[in-house]
């Protein structure tokens, strides 16, 4: 090869070097960002500590000065940029001998200097090393002009030294941090003004962080307290309002109305989850949409909560129709309307007591749109069927069946008494709709006190456990109790919870096996955030609110559930005389033999005392009593339904037509 071809190729490959490196972007190396640093505001209060609250101390390269804030929680220090960078990293180092002050602290990214639409970019897990930086990546793709640290609660900010590393940059959304496996939930509140009431809101901003950090929304709101019991205690429970209709993380109504139930008392995070789960294996209408998420406020995180719904009327919650204030005459006044039998009524708006005392919020309408024709209808329709229940002729077409749809009422039984909620008759939500003369239960609600929780009425089942319904020793609002026992005490209602309960489990519907792999993977989902809630909430060894004994772990909370579940099941077969496949009309009654002759119906066969019912075609008692031996009934030619029952035991109904 000549000398002009070698430099020929030679030249040729370097202008392939060249090219190709001007179509391959330069890797962006990451510096060490230099900003001014910023912190919670001292400069007004002439309380403030002159030598502590230094924030350029954090940014000095001296680990043995630190900043430490006057205030004990919402403290923060950080940087302005100028520009906005992309975080790939930050370092840090505690205060000399309190390296525990940064377990739970929280980096930020923000755009506005006020920090209201900042969002988590680490979080401080483990307790660092002392005397030296400690260097974390940050999987983040968002550029942001303002970062900071925030103290975790009770901890005066104490830190040594800060660092942040990265690249100037608009960034995008692509890749957000996202503290665990479950979304996050990110509020700021507007001067970060911390949530003190139930009635007046706090504006601010929210944004949740869900798929891994790839899917991000976020909007404005207004956030307020909840709950009865549960708003005492630390760790606040919250409704929010957000300015636009949205499904929320895929949950299915498109709504503005939430909430964030924080779960307490519950160490397993997860008894409400358990309890929707099984209304929706019982096919209730509607089943209020719940999950898991991180919940952070103003830079704090908070723990593990569960966003749900917010009982309301709209399609995919109480799907009624919504009343209008025209709506006062006629079929457009008999609906829809959403009510509560409610042990806090008299702290409602709009409540009233029935005629038997019972104290009933009513929902919706709500007390802003709601007009007096609808507030008396509502009011006089629910006194109809509470009356209906203690009527003489209760039992009849006429009595309670006229105003009450029992599929749903049984349904909504079960629930409470296979998941042991001693709550289940201190609220009950209740919805009628236009047009329908049924009051319907649902949705179901609040469980904290379920699977086995409560001191007051432990054991619900076991060796030791009670005998009968657990409604019997929970708490119920006014004398709801005589009420529930009054409905049972229906021998045609006894039969449809029995024959229900026959069917989902001969379905295999409900069974050990499928609801235990629910707690099981509920447990799974939750684990990384509830090691975390814990450290935050240090209550594994503590009873709260109405606990039995701490289980000390979260593994031992979870088997408390476990195997409550698995007593439970037996107790309830037993209970209801649950035979696997086989219809329980079969078991006792398959002796009795019920027939017609000239204007009669004889009943023969008996072995042992029945009760005999005789209904008309519009549901009229036309015979009705116990009965031991072979016994004719005369009748006028037509059709009728025979009802034959043992008590507490079968139940076998048949059409018969008398000639």
């Amino acid at each position: 090869m000549n000398i002009k071809k070698i430099f020929f190729l030679f030249g040729v490959n370097l202008l392939n070097i060249l090219f190709l490196a001007a179509q391959t972007p330069a890797k962006i190396e990451p510096e060490h960002i230099i900003g001014t640093a910023i912190s919670v505001d001292y400069d007004n209060n002439s309380t403030a500590s002159t030598t502590v609250n230094t924030k350029e101390n954090v940014f000095d390269d001296d680990l043995n000065t630190y900043f430490a804030s006057y205030d004990r929680s919402n403290t923060w220090v950080g940087l302005d940029l100028q520009q906005k960078y992309v975080i790939t990293k930050v370092a840090y180092c505690p205060r000399s001998s309190w390296p525990q002050r940064l377990t739970l602290g929280v980096f930020e990214g923000a755009n506005s200097p006020d920090f209201g639409d900042a969002v988590p970019i680490y979080m401080i897990t483990e307790q660092p090393a002392e005397n030296r930086m400690t260097e974390q990546a940050v999987n983040n793709s968002r550029g942001f002009r303002y970062v900071r640290y925030v103290g975790p609660h009770d901890m005066r900010c104490n830190i040594a030294e800060l660092a942040f590393y990265g690249y100037p940059g608009e960034g995008d959304d692509s890749k957000l941090h996202q503290l665990t496996n479950l979304p996050d939930v990110i509020i700021h509140t507007v001067d970060a003004q911390n949530i003190t009431s139930k009635k007046d809101y706090v504006k601010g901003i929210v944004s949740f962080i869900s798929e891994a950090g790839a899917v991000f929304y976020s909007d404005s709101l207004d956030i307020r307290g909840r709950g009865n019991a549960s708003w005492g205690f630390e760790k606040k429970p919250y409704r929010i309002k957000l300015a636009q209709k949205t499904k929320l993380l895929g949950n299915p109504a498109n709504a503005r109305n939430w909430t964030l139930i924080n779960n307490w008392g519950d160490k397993t995070l997860m008894r409400n989850l358990l309890a929707f789960d099984i209304s929706e294996r019982l096919e209730m209408a509607y089943t209020p949409a719940g999950q898991p998420v991180n919940v952070f406020l103003n830079g704090e995180f908070k723990g593990c909560y569960q966003l749900c719904d917010h009982i309301d009327v709209r399609k995919h919650r109480v799907d009624i129709t919504e009343m209008e204030t025209n709506d006062i005459s006629d079929e457009n006044l008999t609906g829809g309307y959403l009510v509560e039998i409610d042990a806090y009524a008299d702290g409602e708006a709009n409540w009233f007591r029935s005629n038997r005392n019972t104290p009933v919020t009513v929902k919706s309408p709500d007390s802003e749109a709601i007009v007096s024709e609808q507030n008396n209808y509502i009011k006089n329709y629910f006194n109809q069927w509470e009356a209906s229940i203690w009527a003489s002729n209760f039992s009849s077409a006429n009595g309670f069946r006229k105003y009450m749809d029992t599929k749903s009422f049984v349904r909504h039984f079960l629930v409470g008494e296979l998941s042991g909620n001693t709550d289940t008759y201190w609220s009950v939500y209740m919805y009628k709709q236009r047009g329908d003369d049924l009051f319907y239960f649902g949705p179901v609600w609040d469980f904290d006190l379920a699977f086995e929780n409560d001191n007051r009425t432990y054991p619900v089942c076991g060796a030791n456990g009670t005998s009968d319904w657990i409604f019997k020793r929970g708490s119920c609002a006014g004398d709801v109790r005589s009420l529930v026992n009054r409905l049972l005490s229906d021998t045609q209602l006894m039969q449809e919870i029995r024959d229900t309960w026959a069917y989902y489990r001969d379905k295999n519907i409900i069974s050990e096996t499928q609801l235990l792999e629910v707690v099981d993977g509920y447990a799974d989902e939750i684990d990384a955030s509830q090691k975390l809630n814990f450290m935050r909430w240090n209550i594994l060894n503590q009873r709260v609110h109405q606990n039995n004994k701490p289980a000390g772990s979260y593994a031992g909370e979870v088997e408390v559930v476990r195997k409550y579940i698995k007593d439970r099941l037996a107790w309830f077969d037993k209970k209801l005389n649950y035979i696997p496949g086989v219809a329980i009309d079969e078991i006792n009654l398959t002796s009795v033999r019920i027939g017609t002759s000239e204007q009669s119906i004889r009943i023969t066969g008996l072995t042992e005392t029945v009760f005999v019912e005789i209904f008309n075609p519009v549901g009229k008692v036309v015979y009705r009593k116990n009965i031991n031996n072979d016994t004719v009934v005369s009748l006028a030619k037509g059709v009728y339904i025979v009802r034959v029952s043992l008590e507490n035991r079968a139940i076998r109904t048949i059409k018969c037509v008398v000639s």
